[in-house]
Formats: structure tokens, sequence, C-alpha cells
């Protein structure tokens, strides 16, 4: 069976949305196009579900939910934390388990007024289904060395890396302190501290600084900030600085967005930025940029740096489950 779902999540006072379709090797989630927006209008009946539509979304008021199509029944929602920090307005949600749908176990982390979604967590499996698990693809084709992730969220990436690969080594940069806050109260974090103290090490801080002696092995790039990626991404002297972290042979793998990122600056359009960000990696290592595409082409995207490795040799370092991600990517085009 070949079904996926590239999703969006919008939360009002009364109702929740996701909508989304694609077709693909094995069920995607990409988190980072996820919405928050509050279209309610007190004239109109409130809407009771969860509903998986295209990108123009179709609410679902109908008050038996049968499919993933039909919606997820807002009661299975529950919001665990609500607040502002300094640099984002934070807000983590809980899907039930008895929900019938890919989120149904987990909890997500939500920041921006758009409210997209930087990190989930499921209480009884490990892969999320999402753009993380294409960044868990990562370790087998890097030197030996530390891992940097550049925008650590709750943790859901050092989690895989760190549980999947027992060599692993992790070094993860978050500028606001609630986010890793946030992270140890309710996505396991000062768990997986304790469990790792010797593998895994969390900064609070500007990322673009992160730097470690003799380099990194590898960077997973995560860095959105109101909504979108932030500007100097765009900026090919980034890349410049980015590259000389890494170790003989290291790789970058970047989440680049897409079309349906949604920005507190409409004049950010995510697809804009997206072939911009991509445009400076070029230029920087050029013909060794490759795409993969998580949803219709442009929707959202993972880049990856270096030339693509020997399809077979990756997959068979791979968790079979991870394995077809390997034949998704393809080379960028300017």
């Amino acid at each position: 069976m070949k079904c996926s779902f590239v999703a969006f999540i919008s939360l009002t006072t009364s109702w929740v949305r996701v909508v989304g379709n694609t077709t693909m090797a094995a069920t995607l989630i990409s988190l980072q196009i996820m919405q928050l927006s509050i279209p309610f209008s007190p004239k109109s009946k409130p809407h009771k579900h969860l509903t998986i539509k295209c990108k123009k979304p179709n609410i679902s008021t109908s008050q038996t939910t049968k499919s993933h199509d039909d919606g997820i029944p807002t009661d299975y929602v529950k919001t665990l934390a609500r607040f502002k920090s300094r640099h984002n307005f934070i807000r983590v949600l809980e899907v039930s388990r008895k929900s019938d749908h890919p989120f149904a176990g987990s909890r997500l982390l939500l920041l921006d007024t758009p409210g997209n979604i930087h990190s989930i967590s499921f209480l009884l499996k490990l892969l999320t289904g999402t753009y993380f698990d294409v960044f868990a693809t990562l370790p087998p084709i890097l030197p030996p060395g530390p891992l940097g992730i550049l925008g650590f969220g709750a943790g859901s990436a050092a989690k895989l890396i760190l549980e999947l690969y027992p060599q692993g080594v992790v070094h993860g940069w978050e500028l606001d302190p609630a986010v890793i806050s946030v992270g140890r109260e309710f996505f396991g974090l000062e768990k997986l501290e304790r469990q790792y103290p010797d593998r895994l090490f969390v900064y609070v801080g500007n990322a673009l600084t992160a730097k470690v002696d003799s380099g990194f092995a590898g960077l997973l790039v995560d860095l959105f900030s109101k909504g979108c990626l932030i500007p100097e991404l765009q900026d090919p002297d980034t890349w410049v600085k980015m590259k000389k972290k890494l170790r003989e042979g290291g790789r970058i793998m970047v989440n680049v967005g897409g079309s349906c990122v949604e920005a507190e600056d409409s004049r950010r359009d995510g697809k804009v930025v997206m072939e911009e960000t991509l445009k400076a990696m070029e230029t920087v290592f050029p013909g060794q940029v490759c795409v993969l595409n998580l949803g219709r082409k442009d929707d959202s995207s993972i880049a990856l740096t270096g030339k693509l490795p020997d399809s077979e040799l990756w997959k068979k370092s791979l968790p079979k489950s991870l394995r077809f991600y390997v034949d998704m990517w393809k080379p960028f085009r300017v």
C-alpha cells in the first residue's frame, strides 16, 4: 500500500483541522508546514473534527468519524501547555491514542503565531513518519565524529539518532531556553539527557555559532523563526561558514520547508524562500546538492550536501523501515 500524508494542523478555540494528501512509498507527515490559525466566526457552527484533505481544506461537520478523511473529533486533542516566551508562542498538544489517525498517541510542539510544529514524540513508537525520520538516515553516510543539530527543538531528531545508532554523539543548539524546558517536561528530553550523558549535549544559544573541537561529522539544520526559514540561510556566506564547521567528508542535511510553510510575514513565501535557500547552498556546494520531496513537488523538502553515496550500501546500513528514503533523493537543478 502506497499512501502518505502531508499534514496541516490548525487549532482554534473550538476546532482543529488536518489537511493534505499525496502518494509515496510510506506514510509521511511533514510537520514544518503545519499551521495554527483562528478562522472561527461567532456566527458559524463550530467544527468538531480534524480533517485530512488537499492544500485548501474542506472542514468536516459530521458527528461520526469513520476514517482519516472524515477527521478526528477534537475531544481527542488536549492542550498541555500554552504560553509566550521571549522568542516564541509555545503550545504543546497531545493527541489521544484512541483517535484513528497517524498522530494518535503523539505530543506536538507548536511554535510561532502560525503554529508551525517543531517537534513530535510518540508514547509507544520511535519513528515518527515525518521529516525527522529522514534526518535519521544521515549518520551512516558520515565520517566518524559528532553530529550537530542546529534548531534542536524538543529533541525529536536527537532521540532518533541516539536510539538508532549506539555510537552516535549529538550536540544540539536551541535559541529559546523555554523550548528546551518544554522538551524536558513534555517530550522526554530530561530522560534522554540522563540516559546518554556522554552522548547528548544541549546548548542554549545561536545555532549559527555552533562549533566543536575537530569539527562536525555532519549537521542537521532545522532553523525556522516566525514561521519561516531564517534569512541567513538564503545567504551563501552562511553555507561557507557551515562548510568550514565540517570534518573532511562531512555533510549537511537541511529542512528547507516549501510552499506549504506559513510565515507570520505574508511576503515570505515558503516556496520562494526554499528556492533561494537551495540556490545559496548550490553556490557553495556546486553540483552536490540533492533534494527529497516529502509531498507534492515544492510542498515540503529536505536538502543534502555531498555526492549521493552508493544507494545499496546506504540502505544496508539503515533500519528496514527507513530504507525507502534512499531512493527519493534527486539532484537539485537551478
